[in-house]
């Protein structure tokens, strides 16, 4: 029955919670919130304690660690292996490139020096200027290397000499150079040109 004095309901009394209520009890948090109390030990337990490696376990783990580091030494000596190696391609490819240019350019100049070789022959360049320029052209391929061959009386080899005429002669026991129609020309290891030679051939 409300109080008919100043027209307000009375208040209800308010019951203590009971022991047997089975809502948890609200935990103050660090920021004053709240913090549900068994889900953060359920988190600790999740995460476990931390785990002690066994010796034979970390001696597994130092030889990986071994084992890695040799293979990246290996690794780093093959590259610099490959990289010395490709220097020694580069370097001898272009000595080689040089060296048929150079047999080029002497190759086209061959029959001038034939020229000054008959001239020479014939007595044409016992003095004057041409005598200088000859003088000038043979000193310069020396320098290259160059070197004249076929000579009368070098043993007949195929690789040097080329058999114009055949002469059947009792006097040699071998193919034998008789004469030179044309002096042939090396440049170190290289036949620019095979002598053409008169091969004398036994009886």
């Amino acid at each position: 029955m409300a109080d008919e004095t100043n027209g307000t309901p009375e208040e209800e009394p308010i019951e203590p919670r009971g022991a047997g209520d089975e809502s948890p009890a609200a935990t103050p948090s660090e920021d004053g919130g709240t913090a549900d109390v068994d889900g953060a030990e359920e988190l600790v337990e999740a995460e476990g304690p931390d785990v002690e490696l066994s010796p034979e376990d970390e001696a597994i783990l130092d030889q990986a660690s071994v084992d890695l580091v040799a293979d990246m030494r290996q690794d780093m000596l093959r590259a610099q292996a490959e990289l010395v190696n490709f220097r020694k391609r580069v370097e001898r490819d272009r000595e080689a490139n040089r060296e048929v240019v150079v047999a080029e350019v002497i190759r086209a100049i061959l029959p001038a020096l034939d020229d000054l070789s008959r001239a020479e022959q014939h007595g044409d360049l016992q003095e004057g200027p041409m005598v200088v320029i000859a003088q000038k052209l043979r000193s310069g391929f020396d320098r290259f290397g160059l070197t004249q061959i076929g000579a009368k009386g070098d043993v007949f080899d195929p690789k040097f000499h080329e058999a114009i005429v055949q002469l059947p002669s009792p006097d040699v026991t071998v193919n034998t150079v008789a004469d030179v129609i044309e002096p042939g020309y090396v440049l170190g290891e290289r036949v620019l040109r095979a002598a053409k030679v008169a091969v004398s051939v036994p009886a």
